[in-house]
């Protein structure tokens, strides 16, 4: 899990930025929104403007250079702050992988230009670089004893060169670290307000429908936009080059699906798709969902949150709707409150003991949190 991250001088953040996701309160609802003490379903209010796509591109930052996965290096454009005269990013994460404490933090003065990096297992520095001072790294895996230390390439990750390089010994700490790996592998940020843009999890673009008809799930999708109260009846259709989903109607009549679809039935459809990995055991470790509801209805947005919360996945989404800010759906430390500075929960954006039986959505319109 990630359990808190900090950025500076990315985008839009400035000063240093702390989406701290472990500060949960003792509530006895709802308690399956928190994992170990930590925040495993949370949701993130914000005005427009204040950060919150940014926030998702900082944190998936990490797959640029610890994965081959899925980029979108333009999403990366405009890398540094602009206010900031300091020459580098900084990133500090903070996880917990099978009960261990991992602290990964690295400054990069581009996407893909890696200044300095440093990786410790529960307080213990394991690897560590700063080429402000010089191309040699410090490293305390055991196996490494021969390894070159010297590091020119400033586009290699110090700890990818290790992963890769090294006959690490078979100790906890290995085990450790490919778990840590495994976690980046799986991360996943994907939004389409536009189209399928996605970060991480896979690599290339797939098509949707061919996707969803390969895996056999055309009746699946049927059920889940009917359920979501769009009542269609769905079939398989040649479509050069390859074949796509289309609406069956009354008297044998077949359009395809993209030419009458509104947009936020296409959107479902994009969920749907993603969802599907997120449902696979084991397949996605932590997701983020940027504007997840925009052309939603607010029972439709219940309706997404509740299937994210099946998956059992760690999950971080944006939105503008405050019709789901509820004590029946998540809780008071699991809703976000951001503007351009900070980022606190409900339960700690105000003085006031809040109870499962309180109006949080009342409360937020009456301006009754602050940052």
């Amino acid at each position: 899990m990630i359990t808190k991250f900090s950025v500076s001088n990315f985008k839009g953040f400035n000063e240093s930025f702390v989406f701290d996701l472990q500060k949960t309160n003792g509530y006895e609802f709802n308690t399956e929104s928190i994992k170990n003490g930590v925040v495993n379903h949370a949701i993130i209010y914000g005005r427009n403007g204040v950060g919150k796509s940014n926030l998702g591109l900082a944190m998936f930052d990490i797959v640029r250079h610890l994965t081959d996965k899925q980029r979108e290096e333009e999403q990366y454009q405009n890398y540094l702050n602009g206010f900031n005269d300091l020459s580098t990013a900084n990133f500090q994460y903070e996880f917990l992988i099978d009960s261990n404490i991992i602290n990964y933090n690295y400054q990069k003065n581009d996407v893909g230009v890696i200044v300095s990096e440093k990786f410790s297992i529960n307080g213990k520095v394991l690897a560590k670089i700063d080429r402000k001072i010089g191309n040699q790294a410090d490293i305390n895996f055991k196996g490494t004893e021969t390894l070159n230390k010297e590091l020119t390439n400033e586009n290699l990750s110090l700890l990818n060169y290790i992963k890769n390089n090294a006959q690490l010994e078979n100790n906890k700490e290995k085990e450790i670290l490919y778990n840590f790996f495994n976690f980046i592998d799986k991360m996943l940020f994907f939004k389409s307000l536009d189209s399928n843009m996605y970060l991480g999890l896979e690599i290339g673009n797939k098509d949707v429908f061919e996707d969803i008809i390969e895996k056999d799930n055309i009746n699946d999708l049927e059920r889940f936009l009917n359920t979501a109260g769009i009542e269609c009846e769905l079939i398989a259709i040649d479509q050069l080059p390859g074949k796509t989903i289309a609406f069956h109607f009354n008297y044998g009549q077949i359009i395809p699906f993209s030419l009458i679809a509104s947009t936020g039935t296409i959107s479902l459809v994009i969920f749907y798709f993603w969802l599907q990995r997120l449902k696979e055991k084991s397949t996605v470790s932590f997701v983020f969902i940027d504007e997840f509801d925009a052309f939603y209805h607010h029972e439709l947005s219940r309706l997404i949150v509740e299937e994210l919360k099946k998956t059992g996945a760690q999950f971080v989404l944006t939105t503008h709707n405050t019709s789901i800010i509820s004590n029946d759906l998540l809780r008071p430390d699991c809703y976000f409150l951001m503007n351009k500075n900070s980022i606190k929960s409900l339960a700690k954006s105000t003085p006031k003991e809040l109870r499962e039986a309180h109006n949080i959505e009342k409360m937020y319109k009456a301006g009754s949190f602050h940052v």
